[in-house]
């Protein structure tokens, strides 16, 4: 791939007379500033401006200086902030002006020097100062110079076991190369780590930083290893050929030079990443901004691709992971919000690849974590249209894609996977931010797939739910496929609830085939009883009720506990005028549900369930078992309601057959005597007149329910047809008569044998009761004595006061001068036994 681009910035042109000796030593740079060294000890200061073609930099020469008659240049270092330029030449360290090259007199040079380094730390003090590491190959030691404008001092020296051959520095901890090792010294600390040997005769030494506390060494078997200050690796080392003479880092990249050639090796993932051929090379200088490549009589410049267009390279050779691997590690590099463009990108096409490869849940997955634009999906589809007219597909151009629109003809069954990721990637970002930008073509996306898939049960859910189905696309569809129940649904969901309506009711009228119109009307009577607004139901109510009046009055009745208000009781009496049986079934509602108080809302469900009785014919068993469950009801709310008017309801029914419903009414008027003859007379039910009588008594005392059987068993001796009747009364319900009273009114006719069975229950209940009362009086005895014993127990032992103690209770003295104390002997509060009885 392209990582770096190559530009010669300078190039010593032959010289015509005689042998050119011209040879670049070593380079520095700073800024637009460029410092040369010469193998004929000459410092060459130029400046370097933008870019005025595609393979030439505007060089131009600002000044020389020769630092004697012979010997190379062997290292040149810049200290912008204090404007020096330190160079190695003969053994020493000279320091000049970094721009008019003269030297500085306060600063002497340093003598027997064989390399050295300086910390980019600076130290703000009183005067400004960086630090100076100077190695002595003949002395063995690094020794620590403070640098300042006008002067330096030797602040510390460092003894090194061996000749050092290379030298790098982080704060406090020196990496070095000897002959023959690698090791990390800590000066402060004046801690020593041995790293791994080298072969000096045979590689080159490297040893450069590379990051914050992090060097690079060139280590055995040809690998760049990376250390860092404490002696562990934090990356996998980079294999790179034999013969390597410089390296560099220029993150996330390893430049290394061989062979004329510059390899440029990745730090993820440790591969060769691009070669750049350059003839003569002799070494490589990292700067913040580029890295120049130093030849015989050429200096290169690589500058490095911008990050964007290494990952887009990477992203149209679908080199995705090696793409997202890059992207993370240089996250901090990048402005955030290309950054967070670059990383969407980079996981949609990921996403893209998977998908043409048919693995739909990594595709989706990845798809929905890039938020990738649902329409860039939708789009793909034959038939799926994208109906924003300022949407442009913006998705990489992947090498596997496949024409859906021949799929979907020559190979259905690979389509039809594609149509379920389709389903399943728009059902779960549809509640996303990103599905919420383009809901419409979502939603819309959805009912074609399920109305072409003929999925009618996913199709009739969705449009059910809340949607944003656009009504100009889908209606047409609909009505082409003839789902005119869908239709309705779709009306309702986007509120069109009219439009709904009024296409279930044309289903209903014109009976089609459609096979949801079965339980169309149903679904009528359902949604008018959700509906608040009120001029469309009047619109539809006489329709529903002239079809089928115990299904629409559901629609009054069915309604929400916060919708009930939406009509008054007696608007809805009013609608329902001209329909009984739903007048009936929401009296009902009202009495039995909403437990309604008034009057007339009883009168009238009593009054109805009275006409329709009576207007019942008893041609057809069907009424008869109609009329029968209106009886039952009629006689339930009879008895327990207590709001109706008695009177009135006895006025409709008196000279009806309707007997048992008279008797009660007479009852409510507490004319039990009356309501009795009926039921024995009229009725000739004696099941009933008993039953009446067990159930007037209810809740009332002993006497009552006496003087109730005694007036039904006086009716039944009215007659001699009843006999039989008064008997079977007596022998039954012993335990209800006062047997004085019933022998005062049995006919002296009838034999002991007779009422002996009645005799016997009596006399054996009345002794019972005796026994029980007696129990009774027994058992609160008891609970007398215990109570007092448990007194006694608390108040028998005795304590003496001294004179002048004060009742607690009343406060006057006490004179009596014996007083009951508690058992501890502890007194605390004393009351006397005379006054009132609280003392």
């Amino acid at each position: 791939m392209n990582v770096f681009t190559s530009v010669l910035v300078f190039q010593k042109l032959p010289s015509r007379k005689g042998r050119d000796k011209y040879s670049i030593q070593c380079l520095e740079c700073f800024g637009k500033n460029l410092y040369i060294g010469t193998r004929e000890g000459v410092v060459e200061y130029l400046t370097v401006n933008s870019v005025i073609g595609e393979k030439n930099l505007a060089v131009r020469e600002v000044g020389k200086r020769q630092m004697g008659r012979s010997g190379a240049i062997g290292q040149l270092t810049a200290i912008p902030v204090l404007n020096h330029l330190l160079v190695l030449w003969d053994g020493s360290v000279t320091v000049l002006n970094m721009f008019s090259l003269e030297p500085i007199p306060a600063l002497k040079k340093i003598q027997n020097v064989s390399l050295f380094y300086v910390n980019e730390s600076v130290v703000q003090t009183q005067s400004v100062s960086v630090e100076l590491f100077v190695a002595s190959t003949k002395r063995k030691t690094v020794s620590i110079y403070k640098v300042c404008v006008d002067r330096w001092e030797c602040v510390r020296q460092v003894a090194l076991p061996q000749e050092p051959v290379a030298l790098t520095v982080h704060e406090t901890c020196l990496c070095v190369a000897t002959c023959d090792r690698y090791f990390l010294h800590d000066y402060e600390s004046q801690t020593t780590l041995d790293l791994f040997p080298h072969n000096l005769g045979k590689q080159s030494i490297i040893a450069n930083k590379c990051g914050k506390g992090e060097f690079l060494l060139n280590g055995p078997g040809c690998l760049g290893m990376f250390v860092m200050k404490n002696g562990t690796s934090q990356l996998p080392p980079v294999q790179w050929p034999d013969g390597v003479v410089g390296a560099a880092v220029y993150f996330p990249y390893v430049l290394t030079l061989q062979n004329h050639t510059v390899h440029i090796y990745s730090m993820l993932d440790q591969q060769l990443k691009q070669t750049v051929p350059i003839g003569s090379a002799k070494s490589l200088i990292s700067t913040e901004a580029k890295v120049f490549v130093v030849a015989e009589k050429e200096i290169y410049q690589l500058s490095p691709v911008p990050m964007e267009d290494q990952i887009h390279e990477l992203l149209s050779r679908e080199r995705v992971d090696e793409a997202l691997t890059l992207l993370d590690r240089v996250q901090d590099l990048l402005p955030k919000e290309s950054y967070k463009d670059l990383h969407k990108n980079v996981i949609c096409t990921s996403g893209m690849i998977k998908f043409y490869r048919e693995a739909f849940v990594d595709a989706k997955e990845l798809f929905i974590k890039g938020e990738l634009d649902p329409r860039e999906i939708i789009s793909l589809y034959p038939a799926m249209l994208v109906m924003s007219d300022n949407f442009t597909p913006q998705t990489t151009a992947v090498s596997n894609a496949k024409d859906l629109w021949s799929l979907s003809r020559h190979d259905w069954p690979t389509f039809r996977q594609y149509l379920s990721f389709l389903d399943e990637f728009l059902r779960e970002v549809r509640p996303t931010t990103q599905g919420q930008i383009c809901s419409d073509e979502i939603d819309s996306a959805l009912f074609k797939l399920y109305l072409e898939q003929g999925e009618y049960g996913k199709l009739d859910q969705f449009v059910s739910s809340q949607n944003n189905c656009n009504l100009q696309i889908c209606v047409p569809d609909l009505e082409k496929h003839k789902r005119f129940f869908t239709l309705g649904l779709l009306y309702q969901s986007q509120g069109q609830h009219f439009n709904a309506i009024q296409t279930w009711v044309k289903i209903v009228e014109d009976q089609s085939n459609e096979p949801s119109h079965i339980s169309v009307f149903q679904h009528i009577v359902n949604t008018l009883s959700h509906l608040e607004h009120k001029p469309i139901i009047w619109k539809f109510i006489d329709w529903v009720f002239q079809r089928d009046q115990e299904a629409g009055i559901l629609i009054f009745t069915k309604r929400h506990a916060r919708d009930r208000n939406t009509f008054a009781p007696e608007e809805v009496l009013t609608i329902l005028a001209n329909y009984p049986v739903a007048t009936t079934l929401y009296l009902e509602y009202l009495v039995n549900d909403l437990n309604s108080k008034e009057e007339k809302h009883h009168t009238l469900l009593i009054t109805a369930y009275v006409k329709q009785i009576l207007q019942s014919t008893k041609g057809a068993e069907n009424n008869y078992t109609s009329k029968d469950e209106i009886r039952h009801k009629l006689q339930k709310l009879l008895w327990q309601s207590s709001v109706y008017s008695a009177d009135a309801i006895y006025d409709q029914i008196k000279s009806s057959f309707l007997h048992v419903e008279k008797a009660i009414l007479l009852g409510k008027s507490s004319k039990h005597k009356k309501a009795l003859q009926i039921l024995v007379n009229d009725e000739k039910d004696q099941q009933a007149a008993e039953s009446y009588c067990w159930r007037t008594s209810a809740g009332q005392d002993r006497k009552f329910t006496q003087r109730m059987f005694l007036i039904l068993l006086q009716i039944y001796l009215e007659s001699t047809e009843h006999v039989i009747a008064a008997v079977d009364l007596l022998n039954k319900n012993a335990f209800a008569f006062d047997v004085v009273s019933v022998l005062r009114v049995l006919p002296s006719s009838w034999s002991l044998q007779l009422v002996l069975r009645f005799l016997c229950e009596s006399l054996r209940g009345t002794v019972h009761d005796k026994r029980m009362r007696g129990l009774e009086i027994s058992l609160a005895k008891v609970e007398n004595i215990r109570h007092k014993h448990a007194w006694m127990e608390v108040t028998h032992e005795e304590i003496r006061v001294n004179r002048g103690c004060i009742c607690h209770c009343c406060q006057k003295p006490l004179t009596v001068p014996q007083f009951l104390r508690r058992p501890t002997g502890e007194l605390t509060h004393v009351y006397c036994h005379a006054g009132e009885s609280s003392h």
